[in-house]
């Protein structure tokens, strides 16, 4: 099997493990806003990734539309690509219930459609760990955002979970960032890449997640020079 068709096939297997997760997946207690005090905390943190600032933004492996939907409450034009169209189907839902203007399509994390320089921001929640080519989804993440304008990661170091759906018991060899990174790690990574001015800003409120976390949970802001 080439390289390209690994991909490919490994893609097709995420694609189906988040869709068959879909009908469930905004049960997670970090994977929704269960609270007042959980919608609260994460709009105060977003407030500050974003500076307040209204702006188009790109949100990465949107799922069913959670960050995607807090940024447009908080006035942005949030544009949202997934993988899995069932996913897609309910953030679009939500976003009908809600009235907030938010755009959402199918599209692949690594090969995006977007023209150049047209995002003042690109943000992603627990997605880049899902990606064959991690190195190379960075480097189309700053082809689409203007000069200086940020790359967010919100990312964790939860290690190698113990039951592994099939999907995942298939590919994650495949996934070089697979079980999630330090803080570090990915700063180095992103400085490979050519991105600047990199700051972490620690995520670990247990408001914002639902419960205590176990494990370091960030927000890794990177910069387009």
């Amino acid at each position: 099997m080439t390289t390209d068709s690994r991909d490919l096939e490994v893609k097709r297997l995420v694609r189906q493990h988040w869709d068959g997760r879909a009908p469930t997946f905004d049960e997670g207690a970090d994977h929704s806003a269960h609270s007042q005090a959980q919608h609260d905390a994460w709009i105060a943190a977003l407030r500050q990734i974003t500076g307040g600032r209204r702006q188009r933004i790109l949100d990465i492996g949107c799922g069913t539309g959670f960050l995607a939907l807090l940024l447009a409450e908080l006035g942005n034009a949030v544009d949202g690509i997934d993988l899995a169209p069932r996913m897609l189907e309910l953030a679009r839902q939500k976003a009908a219930e809600r009235r907030l203007w938010a755009h959402f399509s199918e599209g692949d994390a690594e090969r995006l459609r977007a023209d150049d320089a047209y995002y003042d921001m690109v943000i992603e929640r627990h997605v880049i760990w899902t990606l064959p080519n991690p190195g190379a989804a960075l480097r189309e993440w700053s082809r689409v955002v203007k000069p200086g304008g940020p790359i967010v990661l919100i990312e964790g170091n939860w290690g190698m979970p113990s039951n592994l759906s099939p999907e995942y018991q298939r590919i994650q060899h495949d996934l070089p960032l697979h079980g999630g990174k330090p803080a570090e790690e990915l700063r180095r990574l992103v400085a490979g890449v050519g991105l600047a001015e990199t700051v972490v800003l620690p995520l670990m409120d247990d408001t914002l997640w639902g419960r205590p976390s176990p494990y370091d949970r960030y927000a890794l802001v990177a910069n387009r020079p």
